[in-house]
């Protein structure tokens, strides 16, 4: 294993010196986005914040965030059917990463931003000219009402993320898992969408918010339809994917298509089991890693 500030990005220790107030130290006032009331498994390293994201007086999906990368490890929701429209793109800012006292809710950015929220996290200056699009974990396409969606423009929801692969084909991965879940699941779906840090070096987009390597999601539909076709079948009651944020990147993880169009080529995705996500995560981050409890047992079948 390659040892880096990438991968230190994710290592061992406990939570220590979060603030208090809405943000805590844990996901105990939003545990339903998570299979069981499970969050994933995982060791964390000093920085990380557990954030129920809040908008409108209700949480909307849960975040574990990092202050030193000013990104999302991952962000964990329950998909919903998605009729809604796209809402118009006012991002918005976590107060009490900057204040520990501060209102609960996330906030719109100002004209003006405050130098504690330049500090605590990152800010829209921070994409500008940057050649990378705001790639969302949990995406608003898999949401319904207004409300659901626009509060998934927070930027602790948001990574850096290549136009190649936000508008390409993790865009068509997002389209096709909102299918399974239209078509297949007879019951909640969650859905668990991260980013993979690199290796060797962490990369950055303003000196200030890191850039992953690879972005993955998982999903756990643990009621689903009896009778699925044979092509479906591996594919519940959990899936997952993992896919490339860098052209450049070795085919280790996930190889490259050559014949897919220019503006896609090298932003692939690879769809595979639950534990072949998890293993390629340990593999990386050196650690244990279980992202749903019991793996997504399957409950029934209807």
């Amino acid at each position: 294993m390659h040892s880096s500030i990438g991968v230190i990005f994710l290592l061992l220790c406990c939570f220590d010196g979060l603030v208090l107030g809405e943000i805590h130290q844990n996901f105990s006032k939003c545990l339903d986005f998570f299979y069981k009331g499970t969050p994933p498994q995982v060791n964390y390293s000093v920085g990380y914040q557990p954030i129920c994201q809040r908008f409108n007086n209700q949480y909307r999906f849960a975040s574990m965030y990092h202050r030193q990368s000013r990104a999302p490890l991952y962000s964990a929701y329950i998909i919903s059917s998605g009729k809604g429209k796209r809402p118009n793109s006012t991002w918005m800012y976590e107060p009490q990463l900057a204040f520990s006292r501060a209102s609960p809710e996330m906030k719109p950015f100002n004209a003006t931003v405050d130098q504690n929220v330049i500090e605590s996290q990152a800010v829209p200056q921070d994409y500008s000219h940057s050649n990378y699009t705001r790639g969302h974990l949990t995406p608003s396409m898999h949401h319904n009402t207004e409300d659901d969606r626009a509060a998934t423009f927070t930027l602790t929801n948001i990574v850096p993320q290549r136009n190649g692969s936000n508008s390409g084909p993790w865009n068509s991965l997002e389209k096709k898992v909102m299918g399974n879940f239209k078509t297949f699941c007879k019951g909640p779906m969650y859905v668990i969408t991260g980013a993979m840090p690199y290796a060797d070096r962490a990369h950055w987009i303003n000196n200030r918010v890191s850039v992953p390597e690879y972005m993955w999601s998982a999903y756990c539909c643990p009621i689903y339809k009896a009778k699925l076709p044979p092509d479906v079948r591996p594919t519940f009651p959990a899936y997952a994917a993992l896919g490339r944020n860098d052209r450049d990147s070795g085919e280790e993880f996930v190889p490259v298509n050559p014949k897919a169009k220019a503006s896609e080529r090298g932003y692939d995705v690879r769809k595979m089991p639950l534990h072949t996500l998890e293993k390629i995560l340990e593999q990386r981050l050196a650690m244990p890693i279980r992202l749903f409890d019991g793996q997504c047992q399957q409950l029934s079948q209807l």
